[in-house]
């Protein structure tokens, strides 16, 4: 079954194609909550509470979106308002970060420093910035399905996007001097 046969059978009360397409989409909604909120914890509950959100509104959803972009809508607006709540934690685990093969050990080691310093750099930005460069940069959304899934117009995700990488060039400047942040 494809995704738009598994949306047709779940909305029609099919509970195992439901089933089958919350697991499909599970671990983009990790992806984007964990990213947006910068620690394992949060992105877990958040995950689950929008999975909980999806199963039980998947009657509202219309075609005139993608589903993936109804999908990140839902996640986006529960990690915005848990940063509401609560300030986040910065939290980065090394054993996820993932290796080219046959990387030398010194190299493995400066991979994990570009990519911790990238990681604290994004959770540096404000949460609005830190989700456009998620959904664009990670998630490999378009500037129309930003759009659609924050509910914004295309300029400001752009403006968005445009600030998030000004940021994102002061915060690892260090790079640019052929230096390595430590």
């Amino acid at each position: 079954m494809v995704a738009l046969e598994l949306i047709k059978a779940a909305q029609s009360g099919d509970r195992d194609a439901l089933i089958a397409l919350l697991r499909e989409i599970e671990s983009h909604v990790y992806r984007t909550a964990y990213y947006i909120l910068g620690n394992e914890q949060d992105a877990l509950d958040a995950s689950q509470e929008a999975l909980i959100r999806i199963y039980r509104k998947i009657d509202s959803y219309e075609e005139k979106a993608l589903f993936k972009t109804w999908v990140q809508r839902i996640v986006t607006n529960i990690c915005i308002d848990k940063f509401r709540k609560t300030k986040p934690t910065v939290s980065i685990e090394e054993h996820e970060m993932v290796f080219a093969t046959g990387l030398l050990v010194e190299e493995e080691v400066l991979a994990a420093y570009v990519a911790k310093d990238i990681h604290d750099a994004i959770d540096k930005l404000p949460p609005h910035h830190r989700t456009v460069v998620v959904l664009r940069y990670l998630q490999d959304f378009s500037y129309n399905e930003i759009a659609e899934s924050l509910d914004l117009p295309i300029n400001t995700v752009k403006s968005y996007l445009f600030r998030a990488r000004q940021q994102l060039q002061s915060l690892l400047q260090d790079y640019q001097k052929g230096g390595v942040r430590g």
